[in-house]
């Protein structure tokens, strides 16, 4: 039995829960994986995990035992990609998820001088408005906007970009434009269900105003929020990442400009406890100068 191997198996099946899941993701059978899992406890003495007809439980030991197993393989592979970025460069796969708007706009335009750096990396882009399993995934890592919550995922902060009360001209023209936030009331607004939703908050002379706006259209994605504006069907609280072509063009405008709204982040995020590989070290700091322009 391989040991490195053994331990890698062990680690897949905690982390997605069942001998049949570890297998998909692994590309082996489910025979092959419970007789990994089964010599690696023979080996140990100890039982790691136990069986039931709902799935499998680490035990105690199995818990610790998969913690150091973890570190011991992002070890490894970090030593692996140390090497290889020493030699001839990156290679290999590395696979990122963004929002679908913001990667079609903001990275996959940008990543031919990335892939001219290094020749021998692949890219798998996934690309999903909300936030995937890292680890279910197979995630290196992803682009995510506003608040990190989750205590659980290593985050870095990379960029943030200003957010405005966006409309088209045609919009403003037949139905004005708000001169305060609570005109917005007054307003159809286009609400970003996945961003800050119908509450937006004003700041100003270091005082909040909040207000939650009324509009006919909830929308889950970006790129529908993008059309429904564009289509002078509402304004919006949106980044001005979001609409950064058509701002530069003027086919949409900013409103409420000496108001403040909160900026929105971008975060480079990490897969739980797993160290960033060299690739994803690469990649992010690429971004990281990208959102600086």
């Amino acid at each position: 039995m391989d040991r490195l191997t053994a331990m890698e198996t062990f680690v897949h099946v905690v982390e997605t829960g069942s001998f049949s899941a570890a297998a998909k993701r692994l590309g082996i059978g489910q025979p092959a994986v419970s007789k990994s899992v089964a010599q690696l406890e023979a080996r140990l003495a100890v039982r790691l995990v136990l069986r039931s007809t709902r799935g499998l439980t680490p035990t105690e030991a199995g818990l610790a035992y998969f913690e150091k197993a973890k570190r011991a393989i992002d070890e490894a592979n970090e030593a692996d990609d140390a090497a290889r970025s020493a030699g001839a460069g990156l290679s290999g796969n590395l696979r990122i998820s963004a929002a679908v708007t913001f990667a079609s706009l903001h990275i996959l335009p940008h990543l031919g001088p990335f892939l001219e750096q290094y020749p021998g990396l692949n890219i798998d882009v996934v690309l999903d408005d909300h936030s995937l399993n890292l680890v279910e995934e197979g995630i290196d890592v992803a682009l995510r906007m506003g608040n990190q919550n989750d205590s659980g995922l290593t985050a870095r902060k990379i960029g943030a970009s200003p957010c405005h009360i966006l409309g088209t001209p045609a919009y403003f023209e037949r139905f004005g434009e708000p001169a305060t936030p609570a005109d917005l009331l007054r307003h159809q607004a286009v609400i970003y269900t996945q961003g800050e939703g119908a509450r937006w908050t004003f700041t100003r002379d270091a005082r909040e105003y909040p207000i939650v706006v009324h509009g006919r259209l909830h929308i889950t994605a970006a790129e529908g929020v993008r059309a429904a504006v564009l289509n002078h069907l509402g304004l919006t609280l949106a980044s001005a990442w979001m609409f950064a072509p058509e701002l530069a063009s003027g086919a949409v405008k900013p409103v409420l400009t000496d108001w403040h709204l909160p900026a929105r982040d971008l975060w480079a995020v990490f897969p739980t406890g797993r160290m960033a590989s060299a690739k994803a070290r690469a990649f992010v700091e690429y971004v990281e100068r990208l959102s600086t322009r």
